[in-house]
């Protein structure tokens, strides 16, 4: 069977930078097993397959690493919806239009805006409140990402999970030379998923060079060694800092840069809304380019 797809780089305006993601419009007739193969000969760190809604909304959207299914992701839900729209499968997009992916973590509402010159920019919104796990001793971070422990900040926060509907381990890094050293170190990582904490790390810097923060995310268990662009990690960074502003209620924007390390620059425009002390929701936006569409043949 013959099957049509798209790839696109997400949080960027230019090809070759952002993040490669591979987007099956009309997936029906494919097994978990093929998808998981097709992701694995694609080898992005996710891509999607787009099936008919479910319970009423816009698609029901699944997202495959190289090694197994998550229940969200960011770059997908954006480059997803980019990849639909661009490709005339949501219909006319006029201004503004909202659609609904159902997803293994809950719904995920995005809005696609065109632009006056044409483009398209999408913004999602975490399908899950944020929560927290464990925290991890500094040290212990450190080895995983070849660092020292002095390298790592914990005044603001200590290294902690965190999620908006994936968890990722959230670092905060004492300047930009410690983050452009940073390199996973595979067993280190085995060591905290077997003791129970996500092994995807995501460590940023604050910045004043034009962003507000930096970021890498290692996620080599995953078959991810290194992501130029993390929505779901992202998202959830904006809801923890968005709990540490003193405010009690607002909006919180951050302008992150990523992928800059590994050659692929990536920019994604975060927001998180506060409302009497609790952080409600976490918002991910960014532009998409298309780079290529093609068929992938599969066998039945």
């Amino acid at each position: 069977m013959r099957y049509r797809y798209f790839i696109c780089d997400v949080f960027t305006d230019t090809r070759f930078g952002g993040n490669q993601l591979a987007v099956l419009p009309e997936a029906t007739g494919l097994t978990d097993g093929q998808m998981q193969q097709i992701t694995r000969e694609f080898n992005f760190a996710e891509s999607t397959f787009v099936l008919p809604a479910e319970r009423g909304h816009t698609r029901r959207v699944r997202i495959f690493t190289p090694t197994r299914e998550v229940p969200f992701a960011g770059h997908p839900n954006v480059g997803t919806a980019f990849a639909l729209a661009t490709a005339g499968l949501l219909g006319p997009i006029d201004g503004t239009v909202t659609v609904t992916f159902e997803e293994l973590a809950g719904l995920v509402p995005v809005v696609i805006d065109r632009s006056e010159a044409g483009g398209l920019r999408c913004e999602l919104r975490a399908p899950e409140p944020l929560s927290r796990g464990r925290t991890v001793p500094a040290a212990t971070v450190a080895e995983a990402v070849s660092l020292d422990a002095a390298d790592i900040v914990t005044h603001n926060h200590h290294p902690v999970v965190a999620s908006v509907g994936l968890p990722f381990l959230m670092v905060e890094l004492r300047d930009r030379a410690a983050l452009e050293r940073a390199r996973a170190r595979v067993d280190r990582l085995e060591a905290l998923a077997a003791d129970g904490v996500s092994p995807d790390v995501h460590l940023y810097v604050r910045s004043g060079d034009g962003f507000d923060l930096r970021a890498r995310m290692f996620a080599p268990l995953d078959g991810v060694p290194e992501d130029p662009a993390t929505g779901s990690a992202n998202g959830a960074l904006g809801a923890l800092l968005g709990t540490l502003e003193p405010a009690a209620s607002g909006t919180f924007r951050w302008r992150i840069a990523q992928g800059v390390e590994m050659g692929r620059p990536s920019v994604l425009e975060v927001r998180a809304e506060k409302r009497d002390g609790v952080v409600t929701a976490a918002y991910v936006r960014g532009a998409s380019v298309l780079v290529s569409e093609g068929t992938i043949e599969v066998d039945g």
